[in-house]
């Protein structure tokens, strides 16, 4: 038997309707690549022990032996994205000078309490870049011992869009576990190049080629500059690293390196001009760091 006119219409409608939604929604994006939010081989500790300073699947991380032991260790980019929080978070929550990267797809994540901020809001970030140092501001000041407090977001319905952490592809052995980084776009930290001492305050990046980087020992009155490769690494490719401070020469490192240029070290208790090049990519920063 025909169907009606008005049945066969609707039926129409329908299916135009149905199609459109399949059309428009899409397939839902999978969650980035992520990795420890540490510099390559560092071993951490993470914590999770669902208190109430801790909601679902946040984790804290702390490697040293003592109360400061961590304190300006170098944390790293989990996965590539755009800067969208880089400052203290003043009395609207605990994190203290906060981080936040966007990573598409309705993935976030989060670098609490830190010390130094290394990037700015608008900025992409390499995964294994250096975005800053663990630190222990809060919202009253500093006065809680030194960790990185990480978080891994989907969505904006907090608490329970922060997802479980998964570090090169294996979830965190939740309450605890020690865990060794595989953040290896660079096997060096930084602050390994340039001393103990001294603690990363501004990272640039260098297309995929790479990042330069800015650090600062308070107690010399020093800063140090190392350009990374996060491509091509172990060949031999044109790098280089340079520091101007204000009134002064500049001091420049360049040539066919492997792995990074640098460390250039001046103490400069005044402005700086300061840059460096990887990749056929090169940074020059204006006079700042006054």
């Amino acid at each position: 038997m025909a169907r009606p006119k008005w049945l066969a219409a609707v039926l129409t409608v329908l299916g135009t309707v149905a199609a459109t939604v399949l059309m428009t929604a899409g397939p839902a994006q999978a969650a980035p690549a992520f990795q420890l939010p540490f510099p390559c081989g560092q071993t951490w500790n993470g914590d999770s022990d669902n208190s109430s300073a801790h909601q679902s699947w946040e984790i804290d991380f702390n490697r040293g032996g003592t109360a400061t032991a961590d304190l300006g260790d170098t944390v790293v980019a989990a996965a590539a994205g755009t800067v969208v929080i880089a400052s203290h978070q003043g009395e609207t929550n605990g994190y203290g000078n906060l981080v936040k990267l966007d990573h598409g797809g309705g993935y976030t994540s989060y670098y609490a309490h830190l010390n130094n901020i290394a990037v700015k809001v608008g900025e992409t970030v390499n995964r294994g870049q250096a975005i800053g140092a663990v630190g222990n501001t809060s919202k009253s000041g500093n006065n809680i011992s030194p960790h990185l407090h990480f978080e891994i977001r989907l969505g904006t319905s907090y608490p329970s869009n922060i997802q479980k952490a998964v570090f090169n592809g294996s979830t965190f052995g939740y309450p605890n576990a020690n865990v060794t980084s595989n953040n290896c776009a660079t096997s060096y930290d930084p602050v390994d190049i340039c001393g103990a001492s001294y603690r990363v305050v501004d990272s640039v990046r260098l297309g995929t080629a790479g990042t330069v980087n800015l650090l600062w020992d308070g107690g010399a009155s020093s800063n140090c500059v190392v350009t990374l490769k996060m491509s091509s690494v172990g060949t031999a490719t044109a790098t280089s690293a340079y520091l101007e401070p204000s009134g002064s020469t500049r001091t420049t490192d360049s040539g066919n390196f492997t792995q990074y240029a640098g460390p250039v070290k001046r103490a400069a208790p005044s402005c700086i001009k300061w840059g460096g090049s990887a990749g056929g990519v090169a940074y020059n920063s204006p006079s700042e760091h006054c």
